[in-house]
C-alpha cells in the first residue's frame, strides 16, 4: 500500500491548494482490530480538540482483514494535518492516511 503525508500529496502539482480553516476529510486504514476505531479517535482528539464524532464511521474491508476510519476535523493549517498524519503512523497500526 502506498503511503503518502499530506505534505507529500501537497508537492503535486495536480493537487488542489487547500483553504485552511476547513471542514476537512480523513480516512485512515489499518488491520482490523476491536479498539482500533477507538485507537485512531483518541489520536484524532488529540490533533483536533472537540472534533465531531457523530462524523466517525468504521467501514471493514470485504475480506474483513482491514478497517477504515472515516472523520472529519476542523484543520486549521498543514502543520495540523502533518502531527496528525505521523502520530497516526507511530502507532504502527495505520497502513494509510488519505
Amino acid at each position: 500500500m502506498q503511503q503518502t503525508s499530506p505534505t507529500e500529496q501537497g508537492a503535486s502539482q495536480d493537487a488542489p491548494k487547500i483553504e485552511f480553516p476547513c471542514q476537512y476529510p480523513i480516512k485512515i486504514v489499518g488491520d482490523a482490530a476491536p479498539d482500533f476505531k477507538v485507537t485512531v479517535v483518541d489520536i484524532v482528539e488529540q490533533h483536533s480538540p472537540g472534533f465531531d464524532r457523530r462524523s466517525v464511521r468504521l467501514v471493514d474491508s470485504r475480506n474483513g482483514r482491514f478497517q477504515s476510519v472515516r472523520v472529519v476535523i476542523h484543520a486549521t493549517g498543514q502543520d495540523q494535518l502533518n502531527a496528525l498524519f505521523h502520530s497516526l503512523k507511530a502507532t504502527g497500526r495505520v497502513h494509510m492516511v488519505m
